[in-house]
């Protein structure tokens, strides 16, 4: 397990390669490490953050490949100055982990959002992300945005 200031893990904790992908995965987005985060996907893998078209992607196809991730990451990931995830149930089938979470960002101005969701990773037999599906609601997440005063 990885707990850190940018990850609270309250779930069950059992070894699991998908499980242990999503917490490496947050620990690296919580420290802004773009490259250590990037080494944890495999070459074709898809992000959908979140699944289907939205303000993030206006097409819903996701993000497929390294390139496109590293450009998901400059895009969005890399913007945030500050990242906790705080996952209160997890479970691990098969190559998935989906994972229960509250996830609060903040931006270069000092506002924060928060994102209640559940993410659910896939990994192959090297333990390399294959895919990330991200279930969350761009509009309740946007109603929660506060800006400093």
């Amino acid at each position: 397990m990885i707990e850190s200031e940018h990850v609270t893990w309250d779930a069950p904790d059992g070894d699991h390669p998908a499980r242990r992908a999503a917490q490496l995965s947050q620990s690296t987005v919580g420290r802004g490490d773009k490259r250590a985060w990037l080494e944890l996907f495999s070459p074709d893998a898809l992000i959908e953050d979140p699944v289907g078209p939205s303000f993030l992607d206006p097409s819903g196809q996701g993000h497929r490949g390294l390139e496109a991730i590293g450009r998901f990451w400059d895009g969005y990931v890399g913007l945030m100055k500050g990242f906790h995830v705080r996952t209160t149930d997890s479970f691990a089938n098969g190559p998935s982990c989906a994972n229960v979470a509250r996830i609060t960002t903040t931006l270069d101005d000092g506002s924060t959002m928060t994102v209640d969701c559940v993410l659910i990773y896939t990994v192959d037999e090297a333990g390399l992300i294959t895919s990330i599906r991200a279930h969350w609601e761009p509009d309740r997440a946007m109603a929660t945005l506060t800006k400093p005063a």
